[in-house]
């Protein structure tokens, strides 16, 4: 156990326990609560409960549990995971559906460092263990194009590449109901959803959220769009279509229609990584990769199709 003492930012005066310390330390709520219930978190001294209400100023202890040993890659091959591009430097799969990057507490389903090296790829060692060579991410219910460092100085640019957003992401959506405009830019803070740690929301104060689209096709009742991403927020795309009342088709999280969902029979939202193009690290020449739909996202746009006409 670990012992941290730190005054409360006047940004969180007002804050409940659980909400205040979960945006400053970076933890779940839950984790708070939990911290909370077993007299882990001093207020000014006092056992202070999860719903308790933070004051400026005030100064809090909390006692935190030792990290707990970092979760094992284990070699697993992946079934539908496609390699477009491999190098020394570089290796560029298109991921399947249902598949995790890395390996993470509470996940026990295939990943994508786990298949990778179930392939014989080694990848770079730069990274926590669980996700060397990991230089961005796919959430486990997206698929699509994606790109993992093989060499340490492909690491090393890819990672600086991200950051300063100089990789180009394209994303293919069907979003409920017709986007007015049909060509626009979602500027809009995005952090945890206050209520919900599952799930994410456009909240003031949130971290900066860019996100541009273009409807490329339009259906009776939804519109394929053309999404690139000028950041990368957890959950950004379907955050911001849920935010302007027009969520992925499928995503029943941010608030899909499921009778839809259902008939198209989507058990997930309709996203894609269609595109990702970056400066090649080993000599800096542009490259582009692109990944078909999956059948289940290709099937559910052929009836869209089938029923528009």
């Amino acid at each position: 156990m670990s012992s941290r003492m730190l005054p409360v930012p006047d940004g969180l005066d007002g804050m409940r326990v659980d909400a205040g310390l979960a945006k400053l330390l970076g933890l779940s709520r839950t984790v708070v609560a939990e911290l909370a219930e077993s007299g882990d978190v001093l207020l000014d001294g006092r056992p202070a409960g999860k719903s308790d209400r933070l004051s400026g100023g005030g100064l809090l202890e909390i006692t935190l549990p030792e990290p707990a040993n970092p979760v094992e890659v284990v070699a697993q091959p992946v079934e539908g995971m496609q390699i477009l591009h491999d190098d020394d430097d570089i290796v560029v799969i298109s991921k399947p559906v249902g598949v995790a990057v890395h390996p993470s507490p509470g996940w026990t389903g295939p990943t994508v460092v786990g298949g990778l090296a179930a392939a014989g790829l080694r990848i770079a060692t730069s990274g926590a263990a669980e996700r060397q060579g990991v230089v961005h991410r796919l959430d486990a219910g997206t698929t699509g194009v994606m790109v993992v460092a093989k060499s340490e100085h492909a690491y090393t640019v890819l990672k600086r590449a991200f950051k300063e957003r100089t990789v180009d992401k394209g994303y293919h959506a069907i979003v409920q109901g017709h986007p007015d405009p049909t060509r626009g830019t979602i500027d809009a803070p995005i952090d945890r959803h206050p209520r919900h740690d599952y799930k994410f929301a456009v909240v003031q104060g949130g971290r900066p959220s860019v996100t541009h689209y273009e409807v490329v096709e339009a259906f009776r009742a939804a519109s394929l769009a053309h999404i690139k991403l000028e950041t990368g927020r957890t959950h950004q795309i379907r955050v911001h279509f849920s935010a302007l009342r027009h969520p992925c088709v499928g995503d029943l999280t941010y608030g899909a229609d499921p009778v839809l969902a259902r008939h198209l029979g989507l058990s997930r939202q309709w996203l894609h990584a269609k595109t990702l193009a970056f400066a090649h690290p080993a000599d800096g020449r542009w490259v582009e990769f692109e990944s078909e739909y999956p059948d289940d996202l290709a099937k559910a746009l052929e009836i869209l199709r089938e029923e528009s006409y």
